[in-house]
């Protein structure tokens, strides 16, 4: 009984311990869809399978509430945004965002992103083949906008 209630005391008591939560006003100067005009669907795409993981605005879940779980997020949210921040993406060097942008394309193209652990939670993110093709096809323009000597 008092493993129990020990238990019990250890779990309130991580409640108090809560991660940083990545949550910004809007869209900032440099997000891709005010950098790069982003069409409606393209938006709405980025923002229900991407911008979770990839953005400076995460969607929280409410069970994000529940630690040791929200500190599991916020490590996968980081680790999501040092690979790629799309809020970001328009103050990164040139070079940096045509690389970032060129493993985006791919890894939408071979349904590498969204993560299916992702796509348990989250189904509407699962994109279709048509979806795949618009997202990646934007993507791959904006790639396309930057100087050759950065491709």
């Amino acid at each position: 009984m008092r493993f129990f209630i020990g238990i019990i005391i250890i779990l309130g008591a991580i409640q108090l311990i809560r991660p940083a939560k990545n949550i910004s006003s809007g869209p900032q100067p440099n997000d891709i869809t005010v950098k790069y005009h982003a069409p409606a669907d393209v938006t709405h795409l980025l923002h229900v399978a991407c911008y979770d993981c990839h953005s400076n605005n995460t969607r929280y879940p409410w069970y994000a509430n529940i630690e040791p779980v929200g500190w599991y997020l916020a490590n996968h949210v980081n680790s999501g945004k040092r690979h790629l921040n799309f809020s970001e993406i328009g103050a990164y060097p040139g070079k940096t965002a045509v690389n970032k942008l060129s493993h985006a394309v791919s890894q939408v193209r071979k349904h590498g992103m969204p993560l299916g652990s992702y796509l348990l939670l989250h189904p509407d993110a699962r994109l279709t083949p048509a979806q795949i093709k618009l997202l990646s096809g934007w993507l791959e323009s904006v790639r396309e906008s930057f100087p050759l000597s950065d491709r």
